[in-house]
């Protein structure tokens, strides 16, 4: 049974005083985690938070990556930009990248793409908007969002990470039920599984709003193999608490 994955994802939040203090806070609770840890932090710190997490069980991860290898792309930054800086994973296709960017299905699958290319393993990120689950078509938009990525990556599809992430569940305190985001995450999986022999390696995250309070129902689901966590992984203790539950 593979280990679960807790990502947290600190969006735009941070300073080098705060991030120190974060990190040493977290670190100090580390003793008994049995599950793989990651941060997702703004670009500029990355530097400052490689050094603080260097020969830890933390992982580094960014927010986002370029769909262009180099160029004229003024505020754009490469994966192999990031490889240098020791990024492990990067978040793809965010809802509110999605939402204020104007990032389409096809934009994430190549974001994928060039993430696995320089051997950063990509969060894929999916979910559904209020409108869109009200109307009967979760399903059918999640598959869509994850079938843009299989089919630009086939070949290394079992190589990325999914992130389930209503969209009308982030930052509003909301959260599906543990029923509700089993169903989606067993889509996700079928879908997987339709597409490689090693659907298995594949970790199907959940993210919206996990917390301290909910996490360990939600991570008792049989196809939920961790956590994006935003809010909640700017506070120390909640975000351990989470980290404790993946079991």
């Amino acid at each position: 049974m593979k280990k679960k994955l807790i990502a947290g994802n600190w969006k735009m939040n941070g300073s080098l005083e705060a991030n120190a203090s974060l990190v040493r806070s977290i670190q100090g609770g580390l003793d008994a985690a049995q599950c793989h840890i990651a941060i997702c932090v703004p670009t500029p710190y990355l530097a400052q938070v490689k050094d603080l997490i260097a020969g830890g069980n933390i992982e580094l991860a960014s927010q986002d990556v370029s769909a262009h290898a180099y160029g004229a792309y003024t505020g754009e930054v490469s994966a192999q930009m990031l490889r240098e800086f020791g990024v492990r994973y990067s978040l793809v296709g965010h809802s509110e990248r999605r939402q204020y960017h104007g990032e389409t299905d096809a934009t994430v699958a190549i974001k994928a793409q060039c993430a696995l290319a320089a051997g950063i393993t990509p969060i894929v990120c999916v979910g559904e908007t209020l409108e869109e689950r009200e109307s009967g078509r979760t399903e059918d938009v999640v598959r869509r969002q994850l079938a843009a990525v299989i089919h630009a990556n086939g070949h290394c599809i079992s190589e990325i990470v999914v992130a389930y992430e209503p969209v009308w569940a982030i930052g509003t305190g909301r959260t599906a039920t543990p029923e509700q985001a089993q169903q989606v995450h067993a889509v996700l999986r079928a879908q997987l599984q339709a597409a490689t022999v090693h659907a298995e390696r594949v970790s199907i995250l959940y993210g919206g709003s996990m917390n301290a309070a909910n996490a360990e129902q939600l991570l008792a689901q049989v196809d939920i193999d961790g956590g994006l966590v935003g809010g909640a992984s700017l506070k120390a203790q909640d975000f351990l608490a989470i980290i404790h539950a993946a079991r």
